[in-house]
Formats: structure tokens, sequence, C-alpha cells
């Protein structure tokens, strides 16, 4: 059984439904933040989310009321200190999760969260078609493609390593908000040229619409989207709360324009929100960040 607790049924309001078979959501926390490189705290991510939801809206901001019972919260994995072990228990649950063919948010816990839940994602989608295009879509301040970091290849700094070893190739990652890299990175996207890097300057200078364009002609082919989005992808000033921050980001708006665009144009079938730090974090500054783009996931399957 996962971790579930009275917080469960005090969050998310009325629009949590009685069963996965109700919802059109469903939701499953990964309390891990044991492969960060800097600074701690993402596994009260979930916790706080949640605790904070209770105060969300239940219109967006296009006007659109949030529809009962919209989701179901299966609760946390609760952490395992045996890594390997965890990470083959994420990968077991988000597939059972997917098999429900819901829409699936999973919040984190570190970035390294997302290498077992990649694993599910392309497990499950094969198993719906052999033939199926698979793609990723990475939101991140870091490229996240070192084969190693700090002595472990399942730290956070290794998220689209993993995946690009047995689940995706180079022409189906596509990242965007980049401002950080390390030279064994730069040699991994000279091995693999099909990978699309937007950096964070290009969507400052570009605008929000044509870094869309540059998704939807490479994915248009596309049967399953796996969207990750690490929240330091924000600037410090609208993600103060997170373990390795980097100047120079997005703009909440420019995230929630890009979101809006992503979810209603391309096939995205899951994604997850990770490394928010609540202990980092200055009046739940980033949280509420996260619960934004949450609330539109809400909207959006609430038309």
């Amino acid at each position: 059984m996962l971790e579930n607790s009275k917080l469960l049924n005090d969050s998310w309001l009325r629009w949590s439904a009685k069963s996965k078979e109700e919802a059109k959501i469903c939701i499953m926390g990964i309390p891990f933040d044991n492969a960060v490189s800097l600074n701690k705290g993402a596994a009260k991510g979930p916790e706080t989310i949640r605790s904070l939801s209770v105060d969300m809206s239940d219109v967006t901001e296009d006007w659109i009321p949030i529809k009962n019972n919209i989701l179901y919260d299966i609760g946390d994995i609760p952490v395992d200190l045996q890594w390997e072990r965890y990470f083959e228990r994420v990968e077991r649950e988000a597939c059972q999760l997917m098999r429900t063919d819901k829409f699936c948010l999973f919040l984190g816990g570190d970035h390294s969260v997302t290498i077992p839940l990649h694993k599910a994602f392309g497990k499950y989608q094969r198993e719906t078609g052999a033939d199926r295009k698979i793609g990723v879509i990475h939101f991140d301040a870091h490229l996240d493609l070192c084969d190693e970091y700090d002595g472990h290849r399942w730290s956070h700094a290794c998220t689209e390593a993993r995946s690009l070893e047995n689940i995706i190739s180079g022409e189906d990652l596509f990242f965007a908000g980049i401002r950080v890299a390390e030279l064994s990175e730069l040699e991994a996207l000279d091995k693999n040229p099909g990978i699309t890097v937007v950096k964070a300057m290009d969507v400052h200078r570009h605008g929000e619409e044509a870094v869309f364009e540059k998704m939807q002609e490479k994915f248009k082919a596309y049967d399953a989207l796996y969207l990750t989005i690490d929240i330091d992808v924000l600037d410090p000033a609208f993600a103060p709360g997170t373990g390795t921050p980097s100047s120079g980001g997005l703009t909440s708006i420019q995230l929630i324009r890009l979101f809006k665009l992503m979810i209603k144009n391309l096939p995205v079938k899951a994604m997850d929100i990770v490394e928010v730090a609540p202990d980092l974090d200055v009046n739940h500054i980033t949280s509420w960040a996260a619960l934004r783009i949450i609330q539109e996931v809400f909207g959006h399957f609430s038309k």
C-alpha cells in the first residue's frame, strides 16, 4: 500500500474523486531527495504542495471552473533507504498507475525520481503499441545529461542520460529553459545531434510561441509525450525554493504560456513537477508556482 494520510483527504478540496475510475487525473507523490548535488529539501515537496492546495481557486484564469471528481491522489511512495529497490518500486507503481489510462501527475522529489518514471512511461507506451513514437520534453535550468555525477549514475544530474540508454533516442528529446551545462554534457550533445535544446535566453529573445512551434514541428508525428518540469527552470526570483537555483531563468508567465500550448496541442500523457524544496523557499513562492501549473492541468481536463 502507498503512504496515505488525513492530509490527502483534506487536500485538493472538493475535486477529489472516490476512485481512480471516476477521475481523469491520477496523482502520486515521490518524496525522495537523496540524489541531490547541492541542497536537500525536495522530499517535502509533495506534502507542502498538497497542504497549500486547500487555498487554490476553483476557477482558472481563463474562467474555467474545476470540475468535481477530476482527480484521484493515491498518496506517496514511502522512501526506502535501499535506492535500487526504491526506484524499482517507483517504476512499478507508476506503470500500474499509467495503465489506468488516466493523465498521470507525479510530484517529486528531486529530479532523479524521473529516471524510474521515464522507464515506466516507456514500458507502458510500448505495451500499448510496439511501434508507438514516444518523446520527452524536459524543462530545466540544467541538461541532466551527465553519465555520472558525484559518483552516482542515478544522480539528479543524470536523468536524461539514463533515458537515452534504452527508452528514447536523441531525436525524441526536447530541452527548454537551459542555462547550465557540464563539459561532459556538451560531449553528450555532440554524440546525439538530434536532441533539441532551447536555452532560457532563446525563450526571452524569441518568445513562447516560437519555442512552441519548434516543439510542435519536432513532435508532430508522435503518439505520446512525457513532460518533466524541474521548478528551477524558473528564475530564482520566481522559484527561490529549489536545491540548485540558477539566475536568468524563465518567468512564471513564460512557463504558464508554454504549458498551456503544450497541454492543449501536444499528446502529453504524463508529467512530473520536481525539485520544489519548501524549507529553502520564501513564503511558499515556489510551491505556489508549481500549484499554478497543476491548476492549469485541472482546468484543461475540466473543459
